[in-house]
């Protein structure tokens, strides 16, 4: 009885009415396409992932009972390199989900200018209910269900919502026992011990901030006197914040799944993290006051970053958003719906596939120290992070003036247009 509990449980976390992701991914595409006036075959070679994989993964539970789990992998385009992105684990998952995620992945390495494709992964499963046990028998189980299409490469996979380094390990683990031989290239976001590059903890963070430092400059905002709000104050979330925070802004407001804060003095990023890790949440930090998710995102701040889940921001909260930059450090959180409304309302988007481009830079470079068996050190990490993804942030912003249009449409144009270009290239074969 209790198993099929939790199955009906996961069915109904999946049933929840939402905006479809790949939709509003092939929304995106359609929307650059017209722009690039994408041969029509192009287009649809652009609109489908090149592989999908479904596994069934049965887990041994602590308690002895058998659990069978889904997991997902879709590899979407590799015409630009191997495929490269996350795995999450969340009771949400999808495979349209899954397949928006591997769209957006692809963009995004693109839009970055790295030799990569996109791809993306992920388990329907709470990993907040399993003991540290069930989740590596569960993560070495994935590993070997999609081992056959991963290698250094072939699909380089990382961390992502609900996954970590410790995951990595073990999915690198895995992979070496069944090949043979240690290959550490074969996964990013690695602990530092097994391969791993300094600076990754913190580079989707890092490389938030850097776009929005060049944001406040487009837009001639002072830094060192503007405010902001974090609303999903995981990894990404929180490393934004308190880098964003030696630049002088002052944190205004925070979320996380339990709740969300506000505080009129402003907070420090530091002892927000130190108390959430400390008591499991953000909610009841000293001198704030909890308030609704939709009153964070619409908070009186100059910036806003989105740094949760896909689908955050939806035409009706779009209406009262007052920030003048947004950075999209989640992946998807805007709806194409809500993003005409904030273009009309001259909100200046970074868009995901631009903002939190840093983790992916950063695992390229762990890659190719991997590859090549050298090492940096993370000021040159950081060095290397800042002056890619300042230069993509460049060529973003100036397709996105050439064309007149907002600046999501200006990195699917960057992004799509180098993706086409090497599928156009490419050929079909046979």
């Amino acid at each position: 009885m209790a198993q099929k509990y939790e199955v009906r449980e996961m069915q109904q976390a999946n049933q929840q009415v939402k905006p479809n992701p790949f939709e509003n991914a092939l929304e995106q595409l359609r929307i650059a396409a017209e722009y690039l006036k994408l041969d029509e075959g192009i287009h649809q070679v652009l609109a489908h992932p090149k592989r999908q994989l479904t596994v069934a993964l049965p887990v041994k539970m602590d308690d002895g009972r058998t659990r069978v789990f889904t997991g997902y992998r879709v590899q979407y385009n590799d015409a630009r390199g191997p495929f490269k992105g996350g795995i999450r684990y969340h009771p949400g998952v999808t495979l349209d989900e899954v397949k928006a995620l591997a769209a957006w992945m692809t963009w995004k390495t693109s839009v970055a200018n790295i030799p990569y494709g996109g791809a993306k992964g992920g388990i329907v499963c709470d990993p907040k209910r399993l003991s540290a046990g069930e989740n590596e028998r569960l993560t070495r189980r994935f590993a070997s269900a999609i081992s056959p299409i991963i290698g250094p490469y072939q699909d380089i996979p990382a961390p992502d919502v609900y996954t970590n380094a410790q995951t990595m390990a073990w999915i690198l683990d895995t992979y070496n026992t069944l090949e043979g031989f240690m290959s550490p290239a074969v996964i990013t976001g690695k602990p530092i011990a097994l391969g791993g590059s300094l600076g990754r903890d913190k580079a989707t963070g890092r490389g938030a901030v850097y776009t929005t430092v060049e944001a406040a400059k487009a837009n001639k905002i002072n830094l060192k006197s503007a405010t902001f709000a974090v609303q999903g104050f995981g990894n990404a979330g929180s490393n934004f914040a308190e880098i964003l925070q030696s630049y002088g802004p002052k944190l205004m407001g925070a979320s996380d799944s339990k709740g969300s804060i506000m505080s009129k003095a402003g907070m420090d990023a530091g002892k927000l993290i130190a108390y959430k890790e400390k008591t499991g949440s953000v909610v009841g930090f000293p001198g704030s006051q909890e308030i609704s998710e939709k009153e964070l995102l619409q908070l009186n701040v100059d910036i806003l970053s989105p740094a949760a889940l896909e689908n955050a921001i939806l035409p009706d909260t779009a209406k009262g958003i007052k920030a003048k930059i947004i950075v999209e450090c989640a992946n998807g959180p805007t709806t194409p719906e809500a993003d005409k409304i904030l273009h009309a309302n001259k909100v200046f988007m970074i868009p995901d596939i631009l903002a939190n481009s840093g983790g992916v830079i950063v695992s390229y470079l762990e890659w190719v120290q991997n590859l090549e068996r050298i090492y940096w050190t993370e000021d040159e990490v950081n060095a290397m992070l800042e002056k890619k993804i300042t230069s993509a942030f460049r060529d973003v912003h100036a397709a996105s003036l050439k064309h007149d249009v907002d600046m999501r449409t200006g990195a699917m144009i960057v992004g799509v247009g180098r993706v086409a270009e090497a599928v156009k290239t490419l050929g079909v074969f046979p």
